[in-house]
């Protein structure tokens, strides 16, 4: 049966939070769907795996900020029977597992009685994947050889509560609630009642897998107060037993050198994402705010005459991953590809540009050896004789051409792209930055310290500036930011790992 046409619903598990949890088969339907019906613990960055036109539907059980409404059971139900019946791909992507607490069964069920061809593609549940991130593992030899997974959502003491309290007490050795911050300190009082130990290590985690995930340690006496206290809210995994003791050795997602930092990262919106993983990898929390939007030029008369005559350049230089994309995209519009090279040598200034246009079939002849930059492509370029097409942004600064013709060659330098200032952010995010409740901030370029500030203000004092190399540190300092980390290097990677030692030597 093919589940990806027509007329087809996938109940895809999404994983806890973490968006790198997505299985592969998940990745897959989300970018052949045509609906999208999305669970509220569902991570919005999987949206992203979607094809451009999908329709999302906004599926959460909680007050919706667009219809001022929630939906209910029986309303998802009909919403997945309906766009399947009428002929599309559906893809209902839940947080954890479908099968889980995640009432897939009851729509699957709905799909098997309207006839609609479905499957299930199981997630990473958060009852296994949320204590894995604290350091818990919930079945460990020596200590426990068996487990349940319990919801917590009622009242133990509630009239026809299903949970055989007395049984879970006397026998697993480790529990695993889901959906028990609110009655945690009745569930633990029931737990002691029927013979658990009082002293059994318990573990509360809030927004697990996240980098705002949260871990609180009590024990089934003290739990209930404790979690009042830290005020700890869903979505929360609790988990009871003596493996809830491993953390102390095993904590590995918490101890990252940035976990839980918020970081704003100011970039163009489609290069945000390195910069953003690199810092995910270490535990922090970017807060992706575009202060560039690339636009079209108002003609490409220039680039298109130099691009029909590049056997007449000796080089042609790619200085960003936009001019990739522009100049292949001015290629295809005049009815060429990439034979148009011909033996033209190509130089990427960046490793991220080199791959870029190794995606496209095309490898860089010379890359930097120091530095993504141009004084770093310049410091490599050989002594010459040629010319040079620079297809690059209308702002691009003149110090490129100039050290190429101090070298001997000829530049040619023609628009590709032009980069404006984005629209505004919303309003906390620079209210945030002002205040000091963001952590740091990092800027890859000089037009994103410039855009920043033009659109929100300069940082508060408290909060750290990291700067890519130091022409963008130059002009935070020109305008009146202190830059407490400038990376070695001009690399996502470098000033994610400069930013993550100077926190490191900060705290210590």
């Amino acid at each position: 049966m093919t589940l990806t046409g027509a007329g087809s619903v996938a109940l895809v598990g999404a994983g806890p939070g973490d968006p790198g949890l997505l299985t592969l088969r998940g990745r897959d339907l989300l970018a052949q769907a045509d609906v999208v019906i999305v669970d509220r613990l569902a991570a919005t960055e999987l949206l992203a795996h979607c094809r451009p036109g999908v329709e999302i539907v906004d599926a959460g059980k909680v007050a919706r900020s667009a219809h001022g409404e929630g939906m209910t059971q029986d309303e998802i139900n009909g919403c997945i029977v309906a766009h399947a019946s009428a002929g599309r791909s559906v893809v209902r992507l839940k947080g954890g597992d479908p099968f889980v607490f995640g009432r897939g069964g009851e729509e699957a069920l709905a799909c098997a009685a309207a006839g609609v061809p479905f499957e299930i593609v199981p997630g990473v549940s958060s009852a296994i994947g949320v204590p894995a991130y604290a350091g818990i593992p919930v079945t460990h030899r020596g200590i426990t050889q068996d487990l349940a997974i319990v919801s917590g959502h009622v009242d133990p003491a509630a009239p026809g509560s299903v949970v055989d309290w007395a049984a879970l007490a006397a026998g697993p050795s480790t529990l695993v609630l889901l959906m028990g911050v609110k009655e945690i300190g009745k569930i633990a009082a029931t737990l002691v009642e029927h013979g658990r130990s009082g002293d059994t290590p318990v573990a509360m985690i809030h927004r697990g897998t996240t980098p705002a995930q949260r871990t609180l340690i009590a024990t089934l006496d003290t739990v209930g107060a404790a979690a009042a206290a830290a005020d700890i809210k869903p979505p929360c995994v609790t988990v009871i037993g003596r493996v809830v003791s491993l953390r102390e050795q095993l904590s590995w997602f918490e101890s990252r050198p940035l976990f839980g930092l918020r970081v704003l990262v100011p970039r163009s919106s489609a290069q945000a994402g390195d910069l953003s993983k690199s810092l995910l990898a270490r535990g922090a929390q970017p807060i992706e705010v575009p202060t560039i939007a690339i636009e079209e030029p108002a003609s490409y008369t220039d680039l298109d005459a130099a691009l029909g005559a590049l056997a007449d350049y000796a080089w042609i230089v790619f200085t960003s991953v936009n001019a990739v994309t522009a100049v292949l995209a001015r290629l295809s519009a005049i009815g060429l590809d990439s034979r148009a090279f011909g033996s033209v040598r190509i130089a990427a200034v960046g490793a991220a540009t080199g791959r870029a246009l190794a995606a496209s079939g095309l490898r860089a002849d010379l890359v930097p050896s120091s530095e993504a930059s141009s004084a770093g492509l310049l410091r490599d370029w050989p002594d010459g004789a040629g010319r040079v097409l620079l297809p690059r942004a209308d702002i691009a600064s003149s110090s490129l051409p100039d050290g190429l013709r101090a070298k001997g060659w000829t530049p040619h330098d023609v628009v590709a792209y032009c980069t404006v200032t984005a629209p505004a952010p919303p309003a906390w995010v620079g209210q945030a930055l002002v205040a000091g409740e963001i952590d740091a901030v990092v800027f890859t370029s000089s037009s994103t310290v410039r855009n920043l500030v033009k659109l929100i203000g300069t940082p508060a004092a408290s909060v750290v500036v990291a700067a890519i190399g130091p022409r963008t540190a130059a002009t935070c300092a020109e305008l009146g930011m202190r830059v407490d980390v400038e990376s070695a290097s001009a690399s996502v990677d470098a000033v994610a790992m400069a930013l993550a030692d100077h926190i490191a030597v900060r705290v210590l």
